[in-house]
């Protein structure tokens, strides 16, 4: 778990090299403070690729719930989401969640 609490901005690689290919999110679990204002950023590797926080089809509680959509390729792609509030994140990639491709953020 990387501590990021003394920053005001995350940037998570989606399509990082794991779980078999390019199916992982860089880094993995994260601690932020309340305010941080996380990016996912495509690489362009793995697709197609989302970031979804949907507490229904996550394996853990999630405090937060969110979506950046329907799949898509490509590099360059962005999604941000401020978490403002104490608790946990639980994400994944949904075409990616069978094989392992999921993350979590810590708000502190």
């Amino acid at each position: 778990v990387r501590d990021r609490r003394d920053r005001d901005a995350l940037t998570v690689e989606v399509g990082a090299s794991g779980n078999g290919g390019d199916f992982a999110f860089a880094p993995p679990a994260v601690v932020v403070s309340a305010g941080t204002t996380v990016e996912w950023n495509w690489t362009g590797r793995g697709n197609p690729h989302n970031v979804e926080a949907l507490p229904a089809e996550q394996l853990g509680r999630s405090d937060y719930e969110f979506t950046s959509g329907e799949a898509v390729g490509g590099s360059g792609v962005k999604y941000t989401r401020t978490l403002d509030a104490a608790g946990v994140a639980l994400y994944h990639c949904e075409p990616h969640l069978a094989v392992g491709m999921k993350g979590a953020i810590a708000v502190e």
